[in-house]
């Protein structure tokens, strides 16, 4: 537990790592309110499709029905998850530095 927190203090201190979390949580909350808008799903559900999409694990119980949100939800794949796996590699790398394993 400590690795990861060393880790993760580690991730924060890093001005990258902060870029991408403000970028993951912002397309995250542009995705929310289009969801909640277009789709008229509750803000839970809402922000349940943006976090499922983005991560790649997509249950499929819930998906877009209108044209827009179709559109919209292949832009956000595409942009979503490249910003989202740099993230989480981030936090991965810092986890993985702290923990003092070789990477090479």
């Amino acid at each position: 537990m400590r690795d990861l927190a060393r880790g993760m203090r580690a991730f924060w201190q890093d001005p990258s790592g902060r870029s991408l979390l403000g970028l993951t949580l912002t397309l995250i909350g542009v995705a929310t309110v289009f969801y909640r808008r277009i789709e008229e799903l509750t803000w839970l559900d809402s922000l349940y499709v943006s976090v499922i999409t983005i991560s790649t694990v997509g249950y499929g119980d819930i998906s877009p029905a209108t044209r827009a949100g179709k559109v919209f939800t292949m832009g956000y794949v595409v942009i979503g998850i490249g910003v989202f796996v740099a993230f989480v590699s981030l936090i991965a790398h810092h986890v993985i530095a702290a923990k003092g394993i070789d990477e090479g």
